[in-house]
């Protein structure tokens, strides 16, 4: 954060992405202003941190809207995060109904190689509240499983989630989805 502030914040963010008229100039802002008026000015100072629109440092963004049979209504993954070996995953599903049953499965070597874990009710209200899946992420990473095993959750992840992590599945369990 202290280094897309010194490059010039989220004004300079948002300044480069309108060069491609992606930011709607009119909205209202808190201050009074429109967004359009308080652009100018707000120049990128690092490109190393915020690249420029025609070198972005990825083409196609950090996430990806998925759908499917276990995501009707969609699931989130970062595709960045995600090593090309499990971009597309065929492989044993692992189903588990909580976080701690997962992570204690991860734990204890009973996943492997190939897998792919799935947490049900961690949605929003199987939680409840939605809990961040840090535990069974750090657990896969950490038995060197992360090029090779994939997590699939109604819960959450935090930005700093490594690996083919695919949260947000809707409907959750507690909907009646998967």
């Amino acid at each position: 954060m202290d280094d897309l502030y010194r490059a010039g914040g989220i004004y300079s963010v948002m300044h480069e992405l309108n060069r491609r008229n992606l930011i709607d100039t009119n909205c209202m802002t808190v201050a009074e202003k429109t967004i359009g008026e308080l652009l100018p000015g707000h120049e990128v100072k690092n490109n190393d941190v915020i690249h420029h629109i025609d070198s972005p440092y990825s083409e196609q963004g950090g996430l990806a809207v998925l759908y499917g049979n276990l995501a009707p209504m969609g699931c989130v993954v970062k595709a960045a995060a995600v090593c090309p070996g499990v971009m597309k995953h065929t492989g044993r599903a692992r189903v588990f109904n909580s976080m701690e049953d997962a992570t204690q499965a991860i734990l204890n070597d009973k996943i492997v190689a190939g897998d792919m874990v799935v947490i049900k009710t961690e949605g929003p209200k199987g939680g409840p509240g939605m809990r961040e899946m840090l535990s069974p992420t750090a657990a896969i990473v950490g038995k060197g499983l992360g090029e090779t095993v994939s997590l699939l959750t109604d819960g959450r992840f935090s930005g700093a989630t490594r690996g083919a992590a695919i949260g947000h599945v809707s409907p959750e369990a507690m909907e009646g989805g998967v």
